[in-house]
């Protein structure tokens, strides 16, 4: 059967090409490029293998919005005008539109949101894996209300996990992959609150080690794993004051702990050992910044590497976790920046898996509320001012576009943040005119988007995000889905009959 649609696809391909040969735009590059993308859509063919492996990629704060900001800019990087850059996840065959509210809030944060992906619910703003029927910080009530998540699904079916962030590993995006908690903040002893019995999130990720679940996690959080009295490998001080060490409590259980990037260069990857790879006392740090520590992509390689040594599959649930910090930070250089290492880590994941046997999911847990001004020429740098358009040819003309105060604008902004245009004056009333820019001022790394309201934190956006997919059943995404959906996508690749 899979034959002849094939061949009935082909014969429609070749009639259609047939027919638009007579139309007067055919010669256009831009017609033809068309045509080809219609032919390579009537040729994929969905995948019903039972998938083996399982990868979740999340790009934590890459809605719609910014995965356009980060094609622009990669694109330009790579040298071309940057609309027409096509970025690798770009290339999957299946996409679909993703509705990312709570159960409590039209706008989410990470916490509900990556539990969705990884037990196939929706809950309340601020909770990992527990049902909605719990008030947040409800710590009686959450010990009888917490699910069963995909990564323990997968381990109980003899499949290795793992879970990489360039966040705090315990984090509320990595945390939904092995942790339950009423509130995302509980990551260590000190957070939880008198009488509550709930261990915090960075003793569950042990816990999982030692039961077997979690194989490999790689991320920062160091202090959330050490005592107070204990200074780490760059002079800072743990947090926890129950005289904890997690990180010796993972070497006693057979881990491989390390915390920079000789030591994971030099790690032992493949063996039995679980390896807990700590490389900041906080978040790790942005890929502008980056020194002594590894890239996404490369955690990313050495996760996969390892984990295909089990014969029975693996999960793993990517994180690029800065891309969220650097948007609420209002610092778009920084966002795009994280947002291209994390196509690239997409990238090594492709060439390091078949879409015969490897289900890849590309999307994100929100949106932020990042805007895009109009209308700029071709080419107008992403960081920059948007240029006017060149009506003789196609880059814009080099001259900036102006409002009607008489002063350039950027490509891109944000509806609130620290860039607020609003100054507060003496009466603590808010007023204030935007300055001149410049393309030189505005493109600098270090550079703040200009905002309209102003606030200390620019905030996360409820608009919907994008999944894009290749391999075993991939094909189930399509339309506008809700987020909870990503899991049973998951649940069903992994629990398909065999072919």
């Amino acid at each position: 059967m899979k034959h002849l649609l094939f061949v009935t696809s082909a014969v429609l391909a070749l009639s259609s090409a047939a027919v638009a040969q007579d139309l007067p735009q055919s010669g256009s590059d831009w017609f033809k490029a068309g045509q080809a993308t219609v032919a390579d859509r009537l040729a994929s063919q969905p995948i019903t293998n039972r998938a083996k492996n399982v990868i979740l990629f999340t790009a934590d704060g890459n809605g719609v919005g910014t995965n356009y900001a980060i094609r622009l800019f990669s694109g330009q990087k790579a040298g071309g005008l940057g609309d027409d850059y096509v970025q690798p996840h770009e290339t999957f065959p299946n996409v679909a539109l993703v509705k990312t509210y709570s159960s409590n809030g039209q706008t989410p944060d990470s916490a509900p949101t990556a539990a969705a992906m990884n037990s196939g619910i929706k809950t309340k703003n601020s909770m990992i894996n527990i049902l909605d029927s719990v008030a947040v910080g409800d710590c009686a009530a959450g010990a009888q209300a917490g699910t069963r998540t995909f990564a323990e699904i997968a381990s109980e079916m003899g499949k290795s996990v793992g879970v990489i962030s360039t966040a705090r590993i315990t984090h509320a995006t990595p945390a939904a992959v092995y942790a339950r908690t009423v509130n995302r903040d509980w990551e260590d002893n000190t957070t939880i609150p008198e009488g509550c019995t709930q261990k915090d999130i960075a003793s569950q990720l042990i816990d999982q080690m030692k039961a077997g679940v979690i194989d490999i996690a790689l991320g920062g959080g160091r202090a959330h794993f050490l005592p107070e009295t204990v200074t780490d490998v760059e002079g800072k001080a743990g947090k926890r004051t129950d005289g904890r060490d997690l990180t010796e409590e993972a070497k006693a259980a057979g881990a491989q702990v390390v915390f920079g990037q000789d030591d994971f260069a030099a790690l032992t990857m493949g063996g039995n050992a679980p390896v807990l790879g700590l490389f900041e006392a906080s978040h790790m740090k942005y890929e502008h910044d980056r020194t002594g520590e590894p890239s996404l992509a490369e955690m990313t390689e050495a996760a996969i590497r390892s984990l295909s040594q089990n014969e029975k599959g693996f999960y793993l649930n990517i994180e690029a976790g800065r891309v969220d910090h650097a948007n609420h930070d209002g610092n778009l250089y920084r966002t795009l920046t994280d947002g291209k290492a994390f196509a690239d880590a997409i990238a090594k994941a492709m060439e390091l898996t078949r879409a015969e046997d490897t289900l890849i999911i590309v999307t994100a847990d929100h949106e932020h509320a990042i805007a895009f001004n109009g209308y700029c020429g071709r080419g107008s740098s992403i960081l920059g001012l948007c240029m006017e358009e060149n009506e003789q040819g196609v880059e814009h003309t080099g001259k900036p576009n102006l409002g009607d105060d008489g002063k350039p604008y950027t490509v891109a902004g944000y509806l609130n943040g620290v860039g607020s245009v609003l100054i507060e004056q003496a009466d603590k009333s808010y007023s204030g005119s935007r300055p001149d820019l410049t393309e030189d001022e505005v493109t600098d790394p270090d550079y703040v988007q200009q905002a309209l309201i102003p606030l200390s934190s620019e905030t996360h956006s409820g608009e919907d995000v994008a999944v894009f997919a290749r391999g075993p059943w991939a094909h189930l995404f399509g339309g506008v889905i809700e987020q909870n959906v990503i899991f049973h996508v998951m649940h069903h690749a992994i629990s398909a009959p065999a072919s």
